[in-house]
C-alpha cells in the first residue's frame, strides 16, 4: 500500500483545505489516458466507485483501482518550488 512523506501530507493538506472545497477533498490517483503507464494526480470531491481510500495523518488519498498495484510498496514525497509550483514524486518505500 501507498504511504505518505511528512512533505506529502502537509502539501496535500494544504492543496485540500482551501476555502470553498468540501470537506471531503482529496488527491485522486489514476491511469493516465493512453496507456502509457503514467499517472495522473488531481484534487477529487471523494471517491469514486471502487477507489482504494487511504487516510493518512487527516489527508485523504482516492487511488484508482487500475493504478493501486503501480503505488505498492511506494512512498509518494512532494516538494514546493519557489514559485509555488507543486511536484510529486513516487519512491521506493524504505
Amino acid at each position: 500500500m501507498l504511504t505518505l512523506t511528512d512533505q506529502a501530507v502537509a502539501v496535500i493538506r494544504d492543496l485540500t483545505t482551501q476555502p470553498g472545497l468540501p470537506t471531503e477533498t482529496g488527491l485522486r490517483i489514476a491511469r493516465q489516458d493512453g496507456g502509457a503507464g503514467g499517472l495522473a494526480l488531481s484534487l477529487a470531491e471523494g471517491p469514486q466507485a471502487g477507489d482504494e481510500v487511504i487516510d493518512d495523518a487527516g489527508v485523504q488519498i482516492y487511488v484508482q483501482p487500475d493504478a493501486a498495484a503501480a503505488l505498492d510498496d511506494n512512498a509518494l514525497d512532494a516538494r514546493v518550488n519557489e514559485t509555488g509550483e507543486v511536484s510529486f514524486q513516487l519512491q521506493p518505500r524504505l
